[in-house]
């Protein structure tokens, strides 16, 4: 093993020891620029399992392990920093017949569907061996449709505490596309280190197609405009893109340690006062605990 790779390794391990015991607003400045594609710092580590931290990924316990992206790309980096513009892209456009339905009754919020995404294709998974994305992430799984029915507060309210992220799904976005926090199946950051298709999406082992991160399929705002509407997290919360207030581009800085904030925006053709997510280019990249409280549905925690 080249000596910096070594060194990076150990950094890597003391990271995670450091945020198993992450305090509330902790945040440890990292390398790299977090709005920069081309220079992304890497989360690895950045897990809290005993209270929220800013930056961080609140769970409820860790995941057991095994599976993911199985050989290093060479768009990470040995100063801690990724390059997300050079990550290979899992090959294909393939068309679903995908089908969500939102809708309101009384107090709660209904999304229901069948968890295969509408107007976007995706990539060809299981990826195949011709793919250059196989050397580097063979993702074994088949996308396969879901039944999807979700209650969710339609007035959600903040909870007096923030609360810790299950695996699986956390939320759905607008297309119908399930939502899922910043981890792999080894605990590492995602976005950094498993291959997606060019909609940032892929199938775990249940055939659930998601994102870890806000897909470029979706609208994303533009520099003069904030961004619209992701989807929805199961605490009721919306969760927007990357760009807020005339149209700037976000970071953990200008959002608390669940990855939000409260101010005016744009949500059913209204102009409200929510509190709201923000799917950014940094780590975590979607949330990092439930500011509400989440309720429970099909493929709900």
């Amino acid at each position: 093993m080249r000596l910096a790779a070594l060194l990076f390794s150990i950094a890597v391990v003391a990271a995670i020891l450091a945020g198993a015991t992450a305090g509330a607003g902790v945040r440890q400045t990292l390398p790299g620029d977090p709005t920069d594609p081309t220079r992304l710092p890497i989360g690895d580590g950045r897990v809290a399992l005993s209270v929220p931290a800013q930056g961080y990924v609140f769970v409820c316990q860790m995941g057991p392990g095994g599976g993911g992206a199985m050989v290093e790309g060479p768009w990470i980096k040995s100063d801690g920093t990724f390059d997300l513009t050079a990550k290979a892209i899992v090959d294909g456009a393939v068309t679903w017949p995908g089908v969500v339905r939102i809708s309101k009754h009384g107090g709660l919020l209904g999304i229901a569907g069948n968890g295969l995404p509408t107007a976007q294709t995706t990539g060809v998974f299981p990826v195949q061996p011709s793919d250059d994305a196989f050397q580097y992430d063979p993702n074994p799984n088949s996308i396969s449709p879901q039944t999807i029915q979700y209650s969710l507060d339609a007035k959600p309210e903040k909870a007096p505490a923030p609360s810790c992220l299950s695996g699986g799904p956390i939320g759905i976005a607008r297309n119908g596309v399930a939502i899922f926090n910043a981890l792999d199946a080894e605990n590492r950051d995602a976005v950094a280190h498993e291959v997606l298709d060019s909609c940032a999406g892929h199938p775990q082992q249940s055939g659930v197609y998601h994102y870890h991160s806000s897909s470029p399929c979706l609208d994303r705002g533009s520099k003069k405009k904030h961004s619209k509407l992701f989807g929805y997290i199961f605490d009721g919360f919306p969760i927007f893109g990357p760009r807020g207030k005339d149209g700037k581009l976000l970071t953990d800085a200008d959002l608390d340690a669940c990855h939000g904030h409260t101010h005016r925006v744009k949500l059913n053709g209204k102009t409200v006062r929510i509190y709201h997510y923000h799917a950014t280019l940094e780590y975590p990249y979607t949330v990092g605990c439930y500011a509400g409280t989440a309720l429970t549905g099909t493929g709900a925690p």
